[in-house]
Parts: C-alpha cells; structure tokens; sequence
C-alpha cells in the first residue's frame, strides 16, 4: 500500500501540472479566438481554410494591441487618444468607470510605474505574523494628509490565488524590502510556500 500511494502521489506531481498549464492556456486562446468575430465572415480562417485551428485569436490580438500601440505613439495619436478621454469623461457613470480603470492600467503597465515592481514582508493579519505582499504606491491627497509619518500602500494577495487580496497602507519602516523578484514571490505565493525563491544573500557573499 504504501509503494501505491507513493505511486499515486508521483503522477498526480507529474500529470497535474502539465493538466492545469494546458487547461489555463486553453481557456486564453480561446478567449482570444473570439476576437475573430471582428472580422467579416467571409475573412474568418475557419471559413477560409475550412477547418478550426485554435491560436488565429492570439495573432489577431497581438496585431491590434502593436496597431494601436503604434498609431496612439506619434502625435496625431496621441491627441485622438486625448480627445477621446475628454469625451468619455462627460458621459456619467462612465467616466467615472474609465477614469478609475485607466487610473490603474497606467500605473500598472507604465514603464516608469513602481507598482507590483518591489516584494515586502509585512505583518499580517496582526503583529507577529508575516506574509508577502508588494508596493502599489505611496498614499496621497486627503489619505496622506492624516498620517502623521512615511507609509506604502500594499496589496497583500490571497494564496493559491493571488488574483484576490487585499489594499492595506502600511508604515514604511514596517515593510521589509526584499531581493526576490515579483515572479518570484508569486511562485512562493501561489505554492504556499512550498517553492521557496533562491536566497540571493548567499549568491552575493
């Protein structure tokens, strides 16, 4: 009994991986194949070659995204993109939406933005007790107006999936900046703690 639960352990370790990875990649092609719907019928590649064959999507994604990045890069795109911010931002509950969410898609995805950029260890949920979480910034406004010393606001997410968390305001000196990197932390994360990242202190001695 014990070879076969051993043997048992073993395949789950090898085959639940690799089923998990084609499940998730499955699921964002074909997300990303519904993109095709854009185009007219008669250019669809199912229709043009006869048969389904998952990935057009992805290609099709890809070639928007660089347009777009392209076109909102010089400076004709740039005032559309502008122009276009103004108008949604006097349609109620719209703007109010799309602010928020830019808000946050510039932060993150800026080359000059410092969030999800630094891992820390902070105390949480109480003293004494120590989870990983990473900086999305430093208060400001009327929050940063009450708080009498240096603080860093952190998203400490949930394990085994970090998609989910929590925005807490930590004091500075309270976080402890670490070496790993984010991708790092998201694997020790998600692992809960079974893939622990490699101790740069010992790689620098």
């Amino acid at each position: 009994m014990a070879a076969l639960r051993k043997w048992l352990f073993t395949g789950l370790l090898v085959i639940v991986p690799g089923v998990i990875t084609v499940w998730v990649l499955n699921w964002i092609v074909g997300t990303l194949d519904q993109t095709l719907t854009i185009l007219p019928e008669s250019w669809q590649p199912d229709r043009l070659l006869g048969l389904h064959i998952p990935g057009f999507g992805v290609l099709l994604t890809l070639a928007i995204l660089l347009l777009v990045g392209f076109a909102a890069s010089n400076f004709a795109g740039r005032k559309l993109v502008s122009w276009g911010d103004a108008v949604v931002s006097r349609i109620p509950v719209v703007r109010s939406i799309y602010s928020s969410v830019k808000q946050v898609s510039d932060t993150l995805f800026s080359e000059t933005g410092n969030a999800f950029r630094t891992a820390v260890l902070v105390q949480w949920p109480r003293e004494g007790v120590w989870t990983v979480a990473f900086v999305t910034g430093s208060p400001s406004g009327e929050i940063a107006a009450y708080l009498r010393d240096e603080y860093l606001s952190v998203f400490v997410p949930t394990t085994p999936n970090p998609t989910g968390g929590y925005f807490v305001i930590v004091r500075k000196s309270d976080c402890i900046e670490l070496d790993m990197s984010v991708d790092a932390a998201l694997k020790y994360i998600v692992s809960m703690g079974v893939v622990t990242p490699p101790d740069t202190t010992l790689a620098d001695k």
